[in-house]
């Protein structure tokens, strides 16, 4: 097993920044579907050259690379004491080298470990079968869709969709109400996978679980077969689109499994996860851990940016407003807007994520921030004799800083803040009496960003651990979408209503 370690590392590196060659059809279809001048469009243009750029730069698709989590099927005898040390260096090593982001956080004091490794992380789960080799798969699943997970209790009440009841068509309203309520927050568009049954733990697990199946893959259960194609066949007919903008593809993947329950209990747990699906795996030769075969084909063998598809798709120009802001930003400047302006920020602007917000309410920030541009993001850095530098740097999401931004935008005179998946009603009013905007960048566009940063002016609050730190950085030509204005408009509550509308059309009973 002397390849062992070295094995799970190419494993680790392929997973965070070469999406696999099934996904990358699936958004392929997804950009075929979807009017190529609208925001999903040009979003999932986005999307389609940042996982080129992560490939080619060998860099982190999305820069929250997740909680990883293995599942190892060993032979009879193996030494699973060695190989769950040796995952452990593997992961340290990944991260050291900016393959993954420093994400284990100690849930008391809130100190990052800085390597990846505390209590539970990564997660590793073990299974003993009668083959000779070892199969070991990787997913890694952001915070953004972890959040967005959701489990259900049967028979419940549910918004649009009326009473859902221990049935099949019970289920299927979980299923349609777990891809509403979303929204864009988990970077759509999305995958889902579900659990029916077991307990409240078993049924996430097995949701996670059904995230490792191949995305083109029917299900071997005729009744689950025929729910996972209505499901993604009607997600799509809500309206939520690509990064929650609107538009015809909401959903890429259904994969549902089942298990036994408790006569008393009935759970549907479904895993959300983000269009950034970086899952693979590895068989291995048992004698020396060395790679005998990818599990899923790799992502190499399907490119995303073909010439002759790029110019097939070609559209005409639209009667979308472009703004170029230097920061510091006026108020006068921030009032001219409207949603969906495309806004180009040159100058420095700030990062900070939930530590930071924190912080600020009961202190001075360290720098004036008076027409500043907050970022809500936590990037991969990684230092060397020259300093710091970017590797991996897109937007979080925004709704957990809720609590704190209309405070943090009247304290400070901030005058733009830039996040994934939009803010809720106290912002949106902080917005509109302080004069400030809400920009929406691409979700998991984590190197289409970290292109536009082009030096790291400094950085306060260490002590947080990288990815809550306030980065300050230098940024040309960094292009986000107006989604909420200082005029009391919101396109993400728009598209919350008009989707929720287009739910409660899938209250009729469909399976009997």
């Amino acid at each position: 097993m002397q390849q062992f370690e070295e094995s799970v590392y190419q494993l680790i590196v392929e997973t965070s920044t070469n999406l696999p060659a099934d996904v990358r059809r699936a958004v392929k279809r997804a950009r075929e579907a979807e009017d190529q001048a609208t925001r999903a469009g040009i979003a999932l243009s986005t999307i389609a050259q940042n996982i080129e750029m992560a490939e080619c730069n060998v860099s982190p698709i999305c820069q929250d690379t997740g909680m990883p989590t293995f599942i190892v099927h060993t032979p009879v005898g193996a030494n699973q004491i060695v190989m769950k040390q040796q995952i452990k260096s593997a992961i340290q090593r990944a991260t050291k080298n900016g393959k993954l982001r420093p994400n284990s956080v100690n849930s008391l004091t809130g100190a990052n470990s800085g390597d990846n490794i505390g209590p539970g992380v990564p997660v590793i789960h073990f299974e003993q079968w009668e083959r000779d080799d070892i199969d070991v798969r990787l997913i890694l699943k952001g915070g953004g869709c972890e959040n967005k997970n959701i489990q259900y209790s049967l028979p419940t009440e549910l918004e649009g969709l009326g009473k859902a009841g221990r049935d099949l068509d019970g289920i299927r309203k979980c299923i349609m109400h777990a891809v509403y309520q979303a929204q864009g927050q988990g970077c759509s568009a999305g995958f889902i996978g579900v659990g029916i049954g077991g307990d409240r733990t078993t049924g996430y697990e097995l949701a996670k679980q059904q995230l490792f199946r191949h995305v083109d893959d029917v299900n071997e259960v005729e009744d689950l077969a025929k729910l996972e194609g209505y499901i993604l066949e009607n997600a799509n007919k809500l309206g939520i689109g690509t990064m929650g903008f609107g538009g015809q593809v909401s959903l890429l993947g259904c994969k549902v499994g089942v298990m036994d329950r408790l006569p008393a209990s009935f759970f549907v747990s479904v895993a959300y996860n983000c269009w950034a699906y970086r899952r693979q795996g590895v068989l291995l030769n048992a004698e020396n851990g060395e790679i005998q075969k990818w599990i899923y084909e790799q992502g190499t063998e399907v490119t995303m940016n073909d010439a002759a598809e790029e110019e097939a798709r070609e559209v005409e120009p639209t009667e979308r407003r472009e703004v170029v802001l230097t920061t510091p930003i006026t108020e006068e400047q921030i009032r001219s807007l409207r949603v969906g302006d495309v806004v180009v920020i040159n100058g420095e602007m700030h990062t900070g994520r939930d530590a930071l917000h924190k912080y600020l309410m009961d202190h001075d920030a360290p720098i004036d921030m008076n027409g500043a541009v907050i970022y809500h993001c936590g990037p991969v850095m990684l230092k060397d004799e020259d300093g710091w530098h970017v590797k991996a740097a897109g937007p979080t999401t925004s709704i957990r800083e809720e609590p704190y931004q209309g405070d943090i935008i009247k304290k400070f005179g901030i005058r733009a803040v830039i996040g994934k998946g939009g803010m809720g009603a106290k912002t949106l009013a902080a917005l509109q009496e302080h004069g400030a905007v809400y920009l929406n960048a691409i979700g998991g566009a984590a190197q289409y960003y970290a292109q536009c940063l082009n030096k790291v002016n400094g950085v306060d609050f260490m002590e947080f651990g990288i990815p809550e730190a306030m980065w300050h950085l230098q940024v040309e030509g960094f292009a986000a979408i107006v989604t909420m204005d200082s005029h009391g408009n919101s396109l993400h509550a728009d598209v919350e209503q008009d989707s929720l509308t287009k739910l409660s059309q899938f209250k009729d009973p469909v399976f009997k």
